[in-house]
């Protein structure tokens, strides 16, 4: 990918976490997912790990090898003219050097923008020290910039999702964690496993940048939480799962020597498809 034209995407898709409208992202997880919110009109596609994953035959929590999963991104970036924002976990490294040479290899796949994780595994003992969190958001902030694209940092924390530590600090937790990502160079701040309404509403008051809420039951709604000050709301692997939910439906159907009725409910029609991935930049 042409350099220029990738930092271009890259500073696009910065703006974007800035308003008016809220940056809303059904992810992806693999090109024809990808090339389907392109042609309906959003303005960046951004990918599903735990999706990706699945549909590759791991479960998730970056089983998938780090090859297969640059892989998969080199793909929906070439199948789209939109910027890709990559979900790649805690990075595939342990180190600022590791994270650093994966950068490159990020850019090197086509991806403007990353969701990165402060938990390298199933629990909260693989919670990372904050110092060396704050070092390798550093390190893709230095190296990315010297690469000549300046990759958009989505810096998560898992304290609500997992959860990690006693819920009467939690929020404060938080809040010290994702300041100290953002003054390590993180355009915006990761909060998934968060649907309280107040709570939220404190975030968004509390750490004045970009916030990203992961949708969930109980969430607010879209337009409720871009009048609240939410930047971005991301689906995570749920409409990859919500599309594994119609095909199961089919397949129990079929079993059962049902009716073709919830075959064709919600199918994109065969032509559409072919057309949209014949169009597809490269």
């Amino acid at each position: 990918m042409d350099i220029k034209a990738q930092a271009e995407k890259a500073e696009k898709f910065r703006k974007l976490h800035q308003g008016p409208r809220i940056l809303a992202l059904p992810n992806a997880w693999d090109a024809v997912s990808a090339r389907i919110l392109e042609e309906v009109g959003h303005p960046a596609v951004a990918t599903s790990s735990a999706a990706m994953a699945f549909s590759h035959g791991y479960p998730d929590g970056q089983r998938i090898s780090r090859g297969e999963m640059l892989d998969a991104v080199a793909r929906i970036t070439r199948a789209v003219s939109v910027p890709v924002s990559a979900d790649l976990e805690s990075g595939y490294g342990k180190t600022p050097e590791e994270i650093a040479e994966f950068t490159l290899a990020m850019v090197a796949a086509g991806a403007v923008g990353l969701n990165f994780e402060d938990v390298t595994g199933d629990d909260e003992s693989t919670h990372v020290e904050l110092g060396l969190q704050v070092e390798k958001i550093r390190a893709i902030r230095e190296t990315s910039a010297a690469q000549g694209v300046p990759l958009v940092i989505n810096a998560r924390t898992d304290i609500y999702l997992m959860p990690i530590g006693p819920a009467s600090t939690r929020f404060e937790r938080t809040v010290g964690r994702l300041r100290a990502y953002r003054e390590a160079g993180a355009d915006c701040l990761f909060v998934p496993g968060l649907a309280d309404r107040e709570i939220i509403e404190k975030l968004v008051k509390t750490l004045g940048a970009p916030l990203n809420i992961l949708a969930s039951e109980g969430c607010p709604s879209l337009d409720e939480l871009e009048k609240m000050g939410v930047a971005r709301v991301s689906a995570g692997s749920s409409a990859m799962r919500a599309a594994m939910g119609a095909f199961k439906r089919v397949a129990k159907d079929w079993l059962a020597h049902g009716s073709y009725d919830s075959l064709h409910q919600v199918t994109v029609p065969y032509a559409e498809l072919n057309r949209m991935m014949a169009g597809r930049p490269s």
